[in-house]
């Protein structure tokens, strides 16, 4: 079988602006004219494309003006912002550690200098946040400020939170920038992200990757609509999106609700589900296009396929949310948590992670398990995997992208006094695979759920252009893309 490939057609503006070598230099307008907008097919290519795989479906974006409003000044441009907290307390970091558990917020003053100028907020909300990477052996734990915990109404550029990642596992530092920022330029509804240099009590703590908040906000932004049920995945149990009965109680572990927490109504999931598991698979591939954005889940996996993205539904069962979309009625995928891209995430996978097939995935995982029941729905799933692989995912638009951001965090990167590997380490990373010692060895155990893995079985830390090419390479060898 021969599968054609949808050509994306887009302005490279967004995915490749840094290029140029002027990285903070390209309008917000170039930036966000491309994400989430779906991309465009050529005229010669949308006649041979079946209705049901039109790339044009996915991800509509609703509202421009509130797009260029919220959010601009810090993710409009990569750019390096500078964030300075000042705790009233000398022991902020251990209340910071004892609070990690309960999600519980202390105060600080921040001082924020991005796109727009320097500004300075009162109380604002700090705590540790993330799980496996909060096992960074050093006191660099990924955190996240929340505007207005204690001042009521209080944001800035729009935004109410911002979360913030410590390269865990990633001595590249850009795993999560570079696996968000392409999957935005294809369309997929994903977090924003950037780069900051943040001081505590005027301490440089550490580099860190900002990443955007998924909230009201974040789906006012990408749907026009922020009243349906926005779903996480939990880690506390994968969310396989199996059926599990009528009882709401029974998916509670593996799946927590962020909105619309009164209510607390998760029949339309709980329906979802149902219909995932124990629809006839001819009823299944006939009506999911009625339930889901089928071509943004469909891209959405192909992504975690190339970027051998596990810690995701594809594997883990987790790192993702689903929206019920009002307006629409369907259920809409949002990527989050990109930092174990490039292969970072290898736990029980026994396969080559630069060589998995292309419908890899664990096998309880529902809904790909459906997809790949049916032809027509597999079909569609490989163009996809075809298209991004012809426009986005290759040696030479990846190579150009990776020397771009590196230049941008060559001197931040060698400045971090907290950072993880060393700067040499970052260095060849961007080129080739490193052999560094797993995080979890130090621990003597892997993440929850997995077993301990002794130092024979330690997966090399895949280098950026090295990874790239070698899963192209595997890919177009096994796919007929045309």
């Amino acid at each position: 079988m021969r599968f054609r490939s949808s050509k994306l057609v887009f302005l490279y503006s967004l995915f490749f602006f840094a290029l140029t070598g002027m990285l903070g230099c390209s309008s917000n307008s170039d930036l966000e004219s491309l994400s989430p907008t779906p991309f465009e097919l050529s005229a010669s290519i949308a006649e041979e494309q079946p209705e049901s795989t039109e790339l044009t479906e996915t991800g509509e974006s609703q509202s421009t003006n509130i797009e260029e409003e919220q959010g601009s000044n810090i993710f409009g441009e990569d750019q390096i912002i500078t964030v300075e907290l000042d705790f009233p307390q000398n022991e902020f970091f251990q209340t910071l550690l004892a609070n990690h558990e309960t999600s519980e917020y202390i105060e600080a003053d921040l001082t924020i200098t991005d796109a727009s100028g320097t500004h300075l907020y009162e109380n604002v909300g700090i705590r540790l946040k993330g799980n496996s990477s909060m096992s960074h052996p050093g006191k660099k734990k990924p955190f996240k400020i929340d505007f207005n915990e204690f001042v009521t109404g209080q944001d800035h550029d729009g935004l109410k939170k911002l979360n913030f990642s410590n390269a865990f596992k990633d001595p590249s530092f850009l795993h999560e920038k570079i696996f968000f920022d392409v999957s935005r330029a294809a369309g997929m509804h994903a977090p924003r992200t950037n780069f900051a240099n943040v001081y505590f009590n005027g301490e440089l703590w550490g580099f860190y990757t900002v990443v955007e908040q998924i909230d009201d906000r974040f789906l006012e932004r990408n749907f026009g609509d922020d009243n349906g049920n926005l779903f996480k995945s939990t880690s506390e149990g994968s969310a396989d999106l199996q059926y599990r009965g009528p009882n709401q109680k029974n998916y509670e572990g593996s799946y927590a609700i962020k909105n619309n927490e009164e209510a607390n109504d998760w029949s339309d999931l709980i329906e979802f589900t149902d219909f995932i598991t124990n629809s006839p698979i001819q009823v299944f591939e006939n009506e999911i296009d009625q339930w889901l954005n089928v071509q943004g889940f469909l891209r959405s996996a192909a992504l975690d396929n190339l970027f051998s993205n596990l810690d995701s539904y594809t594997f883990s069962g987790r790192n993702y949310y689903l929206y019920h979309n009002m307006k629409t009625g369907l259920w809409e995928w949002i990527k989050w948590d990109g930092n174990e891209a490039f292969g970072a995430y290898a736990y029980g996978v026994n396969e080559s992670i630069t060589a998995l097939p292309v419908t890899f995935t664990e096998p309880n995982k529902a809904l790909l398990q459906r997809i790949f029941e049916s032809e027509t729905l597999t079909e569609r799933y490989l163009n996809e995997v075809c298209a991004l692989v012809e426009d986005l995912f290759n040696p030479k638009n990846m190579g150009l992208r990776i020397d771009g951001l590196s230049e941008l965090v060559n001197s931040s990167v060698l400045a971090d006094p907290n950072k993880m590997y060393s700067y040499e380490n970052f260095v060849e990373n961007l080129e080739r695979d490193i052999s560094v010692q797993d995080p979890f060895m130090k621990r003597e155990e892997g993440p929850p759920g997995m077993k301990s893995r002794s130092e024979s079985e330690i997966p090399p830390m895949f280098g950026l252009k090295s990874f790239v090419a070698e899963k192209h390479a595997y890919v177009t060898s096994t796919l007929a893309c045309n």
